[in-house]
């Protein structure tokens, strides 16, 4: 953090030119000596000069100590004032079940964080911005949802929303500030923050996804504001004149109000650009809109030389710390700095907005849920750190690159007939009930090739959306690749559990029908789903089109 202006122990840099006055020369010329002892008057008259020098240096050192003092308790206070700015809650606080990526072949791994934006009005700033005083003190919902995935590598990068009014299970989570428990329910995707905070709707997208994520940041609409003012307005565009306001048939709006072509918002009106989806036409535009402005907010920043600008980024930090509501472990300004300094570090023609494919619910039409093959597929480039962009080296490859062929790594512990194997039913989906009878016919069928001591689980209700071997120690690691590779499960599919007692088999939805193990395609870098409506960050040509209702 040194180029910053502010050190990691929270110092600001000294200059190492420090001025010190000479000290006026008492006399005794040049040095030489009329007295007649020669050398002696020569040495004695070296001596006082080297004590005059010391003293000199001596009162240099103090000085510059002082200085170094007084500056470093001043960058101490100052960066303790930012880190007392920051609010920090529980990473999880429901029960996930997603793991860790595993490290590339040089020992990086990629980095997930799910970005929430509240719709709290909790305060006096915050209803004056929402708009709805009936809603004060009600627990705030996560109307956006994005996840940020940082590759292994840091060459690439993606922004992933779900939209608001998605259809998922929401697990069990427990509130940390208030203890109060919620059981497992299935709702749409934003009720999760009012259910146990943002450590819910992280453990929520885990169990969704399979996409481990390492930490959650929430903002509210004051926050927006204060960002957008500190980086000095984003440019966006409108292909119509717009005004999201009320209409006889739609009540509210965010009141975004501006003419056709680009324009640069900031303050409120970053805000109601990031609300708005009336004038949009649909939920699924609004996100489309979020992730135009985020691409040109990267795009500003990256233009400003912000993280070299020392009063800037002093400027942002101010507004970042006091906006921003982080998971523990990133609670510090250093961990938050380090974080902006990796995105920094991706080229913007590597960054990809997406959002997750879906189709509507047919339980509500109001409503949508994940698109099936089309979702899983996106999850599964995320978890296996495949770029959403073709426009890096065929070689950079990602965390997992090369994993789907590789082979047993580990000798199993005996025989097959002597590998014990639980097989569990977890073929239930967001969009599809369990399939019964598959921990039966997967158990019959390892028994038929010599694991004779395979047996299915009677537990119903379970949901993975793949197929997963799980091990609960380092022993029997070998076996659960065993067992994988008889079945042609990918050995990335195999994971260590502690939810787990032995080698267990669990059957995902993705494993519906047969004994032998769908062929799984690889995923390519940039060979996304058709309806994940992408944005590459570079383009500058993107323009939001105004439904006709809210043209003038």
């Amino acid at each position: 953090m040194a180029r910053s202006g502010v050190h990691e122990d929270g110092t600001r840099p000294v200059s190492r030119h420090v001025q010190v006055p000479r000290k006026p020369d008492g006399g005794g010329g040049d040095g030489g000596s009329e007295s007649g002892d020669g050398g002696r008057g020569q040495r004695g008259h070296g001596r006082r000069r080297a004590l005059r020098k010391h003293r000199v240096l001596r009162w240099s050192a103090t000085t510059l100590a002082v200085l170094i003092l007084g500056t470093a308790g001043a960058g101490y206070l100052y960066y303790q004032h930012l880190n007392g700015n920051i609010r920090k809650g529980e990473r999880s606080s429901g029960d996930a079940k997603a793991h860790r990526s595993e490290a590339n072949a040089a020992g990086q791994t990629p980095l997930n964080i799910l970005l929430i934006g509240s719709d709290s009005r909790n305060s006096d700033e915050n209803v004056e911005l929402g708009g709805s005083r009936d809603n004060r003190g009600d627990p705030p919902r996560g109307d956006v949802q994005m996840l940020i995935h940082l590759s292994a590598d840091r060459k690439s990068a993606a922004m992933v929303s779900i939209p608001r009014d998605t259809r998922v299970n929401i697990p069990a989570c427990k509130d940390p500030d208030t203890g109060k428990t919620f059981p497992e329910t299935t709702d749409i995707i934003n009720e999760s923050l009012a259910r146990g905070g943002a450590g819910c709707t992280l453990a929520t997208w885990e169990n969704l996804t399979g996409v481990y994520i390492d930490h959650w940041m929430t903002i509210d609409f004051s926050g927006v504001v204060r960002m957008s003012d500190a980086i000095h307005g984003v440019s966006v565009c409108v292909k119509q004149n717009v005004w999201d306001h009320p209409t006889a048939a739609v009540p509210g709006g965010s009141g975004l109000k501006m003419r056709a072509g680009t324009h640069k918002v900031e303050g409120k009106q970053a805000l109601q650009w990031l609300r708005t989806r009336h004038a949009w036409g649909s939920d699924l535009m609004r996100a489309r809109a979020q992730h135009m402005y985020l691409n040109s907010m990267m795009r500003t920043l990256k233009g400003q030389n912000v993280f070299t600008d020392t009063p800037r980024l002093m400027d942002l930090a101010e507004a970042a710390t006091k906006s921003l509501q982080v998971s523990e472990e990133i609670g510090t300004v250093k961990k938050l700095y380090d974080l902006g300094t990796q995105l920094k570090s991706v080229p913007t023609n590597r960054i990809t907005s997406v959002t997750m494919p879906n189709v509507p619910d047919p339980r509500n039409d109001d409503h949508v849920v994940p698109d099936g093959t089309n979702a899983d597929k996106l999850w599964e480039m995320l978890r296996d750190d495949v770029a959403l962009d073709k426009n890096g080296k065929a070689s950079s490859g990602g965390s997992t690159a090369g994993k789907k062929t590789a082979q047993p790594t580990k000798a199993p512990s005996g025989p097959d007939g002597e590998i014990g194997v639980l097989v569990r039913n977890a073929t239930a989906s967001s969009t599809l009930g369990p399939v019964s009878g598959r921990a039966g016919t997967l158990a019959a069928e390892l028994v038929r090739k010599g694991f004779s001591q395979a047996a299915k689980d009677a537990t119903t209700g379970l949901s993975e959306d793949r197929t997963l071997v799980r091990y609960p120690s380092a022993d029997l690691e070998g076996d659960a690749q065993r067992v994988a590779k008889s079945l042609g499960i990918p050995l990335s599919s195999v994971k260590k559990s502690t939810d787990v007692s032995g080698v267990t088999l669990v059957v995902g939805a993705d494993w519906r029908t047969g004994t032998a193990y769908p062929k799984q395609n690889e995923a390519k870098a940039g060979d996304l789903p058709g309806n994940s409506d992408a944005i590459n960050g570079s383009d500058t040509t993107k323009c939001m089109d105004v439904y006709s209702v809210y043209r003038w």
